[in-house]
Formats: structure tokens, C-alpha cells, sequence
């Protein structure tokens, strides 16, 4: 489970992360990986994951432009649906109709879209084609 931080445009996230004393203690048992858009915090755990998170909100707020959850290889989950599961309200396969592209270029976030019910990101060339990196992302209902 792993959890994506996007950084907001202009911020380097994994060097903020690391140079605040606060962010490197909570962070002291995980082991964070910089990419293109930002940080992915390795979890093996969904709870885990939202904890995590919980403690580091205030980096979130002023840092970060969008978090999400890898819940199966190459399908990331918004926040909020992350909860949904974690509470055991709704499985992965029921967002099928509530789910959305979001590409990215030059690390940061270049546009984002809605996906038709049942397709896939390979179904959508022109928009990823000008994309460096596409995520295939699973929102709640309450986020339409």
C-alpha cells in the first residue's frame, strides 16, 4: 500500500520532508521515495497509510496538492474513498463508475478527467498522450 504525495508546483517535497526535524521523526520507521510528482511512502497497510497521513496533515495542507492510495498495482484511490474502505463502506470494485485519469507532465499535475463506466486508461490515447505519467484514480460518490 503504498501512499503518493503530488507536491505543489515550485515545492521539492521529498527535500522539505527531509529537512524539517518533525517530518523526519514521524517519518524515522518508513522509508520515502522521491518521483517525478512527489514522495511515495511505501505502507503495508491501508489503516497504516491513513495514520501516516493523520500525522503528517500539516505538511499535506501546505505542501501537497493530492494525496492517493495505490490499492492494487497501477489503481490509486482518493482520500476519501481510501476511508470508505478502510471502513469496510464500499470494495474497489464498486468505484468502477466513479473513477478518473489524472495526468501528469513535468512532475506536476497537467489536467485530470473522468473516465465512462467500466473502461480503462488505454482507452483514452489523446490524453495520455501528452502525459508523462497517467494515474488511473477511484473516487468516492460523495466526490462527484
Amino acid at each position: 500500500m503504498n501512499l503518493l504525495l503530488i507536491q505543489k508546483e515550485g515545492i521539492d517535497l521529498y527535500q522539505t520532508l527531509l529537512a524539517s526535524e518533525t517530518s523526519r521523526d514521524i517519518l524515522r520507521f518508513y522509508r520515502p521515495e522521491r518521483v517525478d510528482c512527489g514522495v511515495i511512502i511505501p505502507n503495508s497497510t491501508l489503516g497504516g497509510s491513513l495514520s501516516l497521513l493523520a500525522e503528517i496533515r500539516w505538511y499535506i495542507r501546505r505542501y501537497v496538492v493530492s494525496v492517493l492510495f495505490e490499492v492494487s498495482p497501477d489503481i490509486y484511490c482518493s482520500e476519501i474513498f481510501a476511508g470508505e474502505l478502510y471502513g469496510r463502506n464500499l470494495k474497489l470494485s464498486d468505484a468502477s463508475e466513479n473513477a478518473g485519469l489524472i495526468g501528469i507532465k513535468d512532475g506536476f499535475i497537467y489536467r485530470k478527467m473522468r473516465m465512462e463506466t467500466n473502461s480503462k486508461k488505454e482507452d483514452y490515447p489523446d490524453f495520455c498522450g501528452g502525459c508523462d505519467r497517467v494515474l488511473e484514480v477511484r473516487y468516492s460518490r460523495s466526490e462527484d
